[in-house]
This record gives C-alpha cells, structure tokens and sequence, in this order.
C-alpha cells in the first residue's frame, strides 16, 4: 500500500530530512585521510540523537551502523567498521536516515577524499545531476516513471557510457524507512502510479564507471560492482506538494538543486 500524508505529516518529515541533512554535512566536514568509517558513523549518530531522532539504519535488518559508508566500487549498503580508514582519492558514499516523531528522513551523498580525479568529479556529477532530473518531475499530475525517465535520460546523455545499476533503486517512505512503490532509475515515462499531494520518496541512483553488474559481499549487505569500477550514490527525500516538490532532505528545500530545470519547489 502506497501511504499519503497529511500536510502536518509531510511537515513532520522535514524535521527529520533536516536531522538527516544535518548528519550528512557534519559527516562531509570529517571526511580525510585517516579517518575510519566507524568514526565518521559516530559523528552521524551523534548528531541525530543530539537532534533528539533514533537513527534509521542502526539495527534495520540487524544493520550494525547509523550510515552506509561504500567506498570506491561499492555502490550500496556498506558496513562502517573502526579499523576501515580513508585514503587520499577514494570516494565514498555515506547513506544516512533518521527517525524523528516516528517520521523518517533518508539521504546520501559521495564525496572523494581530497581532489577527485577527472573521472571521479564526473562520475559524481552526473550521478548527482540525474538525481536532480528525477526530483524535478516529482509533480503533481505525473506518474512514477517519469521520475525514473528523467534520471535515465540524464545519465545517459553523456558520451561516457555510464552503467545505471539494476535491482536497487528509490523507494517510498514515510512512517517506515522503505515502502511503496519502488522507484526504478530507468524505463519509459508516463507509467505506475499517479503522483498526487502527500506521496513522500526517496530518489536515489547509482551510477557507475563500467558495468552495472553488481555482486553482493559475503557479509550479506555490501553491494559492489562485478568489474570493480568505481560507483557514485545520491539521494533526496522528497515530498509532492500542490505548491510543488519539497525536498525534505535538503536545507533549501531543493531551490539551489531544482533551478536548472525551471522549478521552484515549496520551501
């Protein structure tokens, strides 16, 4: 069952995109070389309790961190360990989700450790630009898929064949982290359910250098790319409003990040 939310609902659901936000750049602002995984999940943790949230992954599925941390061709789902360090050029992918007033609040990003490389700088720009053509047809009077076109369409666009992951994708979410209806990051426009006010997501593609093909690790959660080629990860949570997207994970509500395509999302 797809779950609509009242107006004060989606309200609810800003205050954690906005722990969730929070987490991430306080997570951002420790990514070096040296630092462990396992540090940079305590400074996200810290961070969401301090806002008085639960966070979301921490026992989910018997998880054992409050962030995914995949580095370089890990694409999802990566476990944060204290003996995992940085170095200088990885990238690494830090998915974070809160709990607040049981209303949930899910976002990622990646980031390079020091100067990304030519490759990598674009590998993320396109990953995290697609994430924003998908956000941009979170409109009233559309349908699923024309999220899953726009973000298509905008990877693919590149003369770099970019590999768009299969199985994984974006996903509904609400009074639980993970619901209806899945959000694939490809297919036809003009499919699936209807976009109506009230329908809350979380768009989240992943791209990759080489091969989409993916294989996950024996500890039964890392997911990574069967080439080793390096992934990028981004998402925003997202609610349809009358007034048009919100991006609830975003502190500007999606303006900086909707601008490019002409809308103006409630903030």
């Amino acid at each position: 069952m797809i779950q609509i939310k009242t107006a004060h609902e989606i309200e609810l659901m800003r205050a954690a995109g906005l722990v969730v936000a929070g987490a991430l750049a306080a997570v951002r602002a420790e990514v070096r070389p040296g630092v462990s995984t396992g540090e940079l999940d305590a400074i996200a943790e810290d961070h969401i309790r301090t806002a008085g949230a639960i966070p979301s992954f921490l026992g989910y599925h018997g998880f054992t961190g409050s962030i995914c941390a995949s580095i370089n061709e890990e694409i999802v789902h990566g476990i944060p360990v204290s003996g995992r360090t940085l170095a200088a050029g990885d990238n690494v992918s830090i998915d974070c989700g809160a709990i607040l007033q049981g209303w949930h609040g899910d976002s990622a990003i990646t980031v390079t450790v020091g100067e990304p490389s030519a490759e990598d700088a674009a590998l993320m720009a396109v990953t995290e630009a697609s994430m924003w053509a998908g956000l941009a047809k979170a409109l009233v009077g559309g349908r699923l898929t024309d999220i899953s076109h726009a973000v298509e369409e905008s990877i693919t666009a590149h003369e770099h064949a970019y590999g768009i992951v299969d199985h994984y994708g974006g996903h509904g979410i609400g009074t639980e982290m993970h619901q209806d209806p899945h959000v694939l990051n490809y297919g036809r426009s003009g499919r699936g359910p209807k976009l109506v006010p009230g329908l809350a997501l979380a768009i989240e593609p992943m791209v990759t250098v080489g091969d989409p093909a993916t294989v996950e690790l024996e500890d039964g959660w890392t997911v990574v790319t069967e080439d080793g080629s390096r992934a990028a990860h981004f998402e925003h949570t997202v609610a349809i409003t009358p007034e048009g997207p919100w991006v609830l994970t975003a502190e500007d509500g999606g303006v900086a990040g909707l601008a490019p395509f002409g809308i103006t999302p409630r903030t």
